[in-house]
This record gives C-alpha cells, sequence and structure tokens, in this order.
C-alpha cells in the first residue's frame, strides 16, 4: 500500500466526520450543555456565578396547557453583594427559556 493513498483516505475520512458533526451540530437540538452555556451568559451580565447545574434528561413541563420536553437547570450568582439564586425551564427542541424565577437568598 502506498503512503500517500493511506494518508489521503485517512484526511479524507477526518474531513468527512468534521463536516457531519459540524452538520448535526447545527440542525440537531442544542445539548443540555449548550442551553446552560447560553442562560449563563445572559445571566452574568449583572454579576459574577459561582455555580450552575442542569439535568441532563429532558422531562414534560406543561405551561398555558402545553406540553414541553424540557431541561430544568439553576444559576447561582452574587450581585452587589447578595446572593441570588435562579432557576430556569428551557425547552429541549430549541432551548429557548420558557420559565425563569429569582430568589435572593
Amino acid at each position: 500500500m502506498n503512503w500517500k493513498t493511506l494518508l489521503l483516505g485517512a484526511v479524507a475520512g477526518f474531513a468527512a466526520g468534521y463536516a457531519g458533526k459540524q452538520i448535526w451540530e447545527q440542525s440537531g437540538n442544542p445539548s443540555p450543555e449548550k442551553v446552560l452555556e447560553n442562560v449563563k451568559s445572559a445571566v452574568k451580565k449583572d454579576g459574577k456565578i459561582y455555580g450552575s447545574w442542569i439535568l441532563m434528561k429532558p422531562e414534560t413541563y406543561e405551561k398555558f396547557d402545553l406540553d414541553y420536553q424540557v431541561y430544568r437547570g439553576g444559576i447561582t450568582r452574587h450581585n452587589e453583594g447578595k446572593r441570588e439564586q435562579f432557576e430556569f425551564v428551557a425547552d429541549a427542541s430549541t432551548g429557548t427559556v420558557i420559565d425563569f424565577t429569582h430568589k435572593n437568598i
């Protein structure tokens, strides 16, 4: 076997795999990590984030007589010397935040 042919095949396989991954990420549902990252970027504008979590398994959530598959998560931050806790519910298929609650602790 020629080394050039082997190298060309490996490069082509890598390129096809990378292109497939990019297409899948753009067309598929957002991952729980991506949803959490988006919510954190919105919340951290007003204070430093100290902790965050998200449930990795979608669950059913009802709002206004509509059922959604959602991710639940939360964020803790400090703002002006106060600790704040946020909990959110985000649509698992789009990443859109459906519900957002705030508590001062």
